[in-house]
């Protein structure tokens, strides 16, 4: 299945899906399952099933088919599908400015450290 020219955004679960995904790399459902099961003990084995079946038909995972138990991988990398995400948020929330977004996040959202972290950066440190 190619995947859609215009990426689907992913409901909360789906994220969540994509994360554990992006950090096991290639994974049959039950391994994204006990995975899950890490922060969400309650997860049913088909729930995830279902969701990363549906996930497949949204074009936002691949699914290699050539053994018994299919293999599910996320169809973009996360620093890809991550950009998609923060410009739709900078178009709908920020008029576009991407300034806007950056203020909004370090006025509360960010600690000491991370703020340090970042004025490294801005400094050319990093």
């Amino acid at each position: 299945m190619n995947t859609p020219a215009v990426p689907v955004k992913p409901t909360p679960s789906e994220l969540e899906m994509l994360r554990l995904l992006w950090q096991l790399g290639p994974a049959t459902a039950r391994q994204v399952h006990e995975a899950a099961l890490q922060s969400r003990p309650d997860m049913a084995y088909a729930n995830v099933l279902r969701l990363l079946q549906m996930m497949h038909a949204k074009g936002l995972l691949t699914r290699d088919e050539s053994a018994r138990a299919h293999v599910y991988a996320p169809a973009q990398p996360q620093d890809s599908h991550q950009s998609g995400l923060i410009k739709d948020l900078i178009h709908k929330a920020f008029s576009g400015s991407g300034k806007e977004l950056v203020l909004a996040a370090l006025r509360g959202h960010v600690s000491k450290k991370d703020r340090e972290e970042i004025q490294r950066i801005l400094n050319g440190e990093d």
